[in-house]
């Protein structure tokens, strides 16, 4: 982590295209991997390009990744193997009045970095609380911890945030001039990922509700 409050820029962060929705600082860096529940992390695996959807979790400046030791991605990683790890948030759809300058309001993350197994017990088991903590705050502990033959199934890396950049579009769409004379709306759609009403296991146990709610259903 760099003392001035934002990542390093370094040739492969550097946002190139619309330079001024990119941004380096460790505030919205953080945010944007805090609100995000999936990252893309791709890599190149015996010479073929390699994308797949995981579930992750930030601790202070890493990101924390898990799944099976069988995965081949997660045996790729734990070699050493470069990655690039993706998050976006869309916000919202850009309707414009050309067809031309429809977009999509977003928030995204890219991060680069060589991932490295995490075999310290403590850490191990701070960085699998931290992922049930994502699906609730409070759940981990709620629930039964991993035995030491779940921990012994799981694989963990780890990949440092040193080397990270946002990149953000918001507002209404940008038009030609001559275009905002068309009779055409214009504007945004906002976007926003809400939970629904919780709908228990089927085996629950009768009289056992999620904490904070007063029934199972509502």
């Amino acid at each position: 982590m760099t003392g001035n409050g934002q990542a390093l820029i370094t040739e492969r962060t550097t946002v190139r295209r619309l330079p001024a929705r990119g941004d380096h600082r460790w505030s919205v860096i953080h945010a944007v991997l805090d609100e995000a529940l999936v990252a893309h992390v791709g890599l190149v695996h015996d010479g073929s390009p390699v994308v797949i959807p995981m579930a992750f979790a930030r601790v202070g400046e890493r990101l924390y990744l898990h799944g099976s030791p069988a995965s081949r991605l997660l045996r790729t990683m734990r070699g050493g193997a470069e990655v690039c790890v993706t998050v976006t948030l869309i916000d919202g759809l850009v309707l414009a009045r050309s067809a031309f300058h429809h977009s999509v309001n977003y928030r995204s993350v890219v991060v680069y970095g060589a991932p490295v197994e995490v075999t310290d017990p403590d850490e191990k088991g701070a960085a699998l609380a931290a992922l049930v903590e994502r699906a609730r705050p409070g759940r981990s502990a709620e629930t039964r911890p991993p035995n030491r033959k779940e921990l012994a199934g799981t694989l963990v890396v780890s990949v440092g945030l040193e080397e990270a950049s946002a990149k953000i579009r918001t507002g209404p769409p940008i038009d030609d001039e001559e275009d905002y004379a068309l009779d055409v709306w214009a504007g945004e759609i906002p976007l926003r990922l809400t939970a629904g009403v919780p709908v228990p296991d089927p085996r629950l146990a009768p009289g056992i509700l999620l904490p904070g709610r007063t029934s199972g259903r509502t």
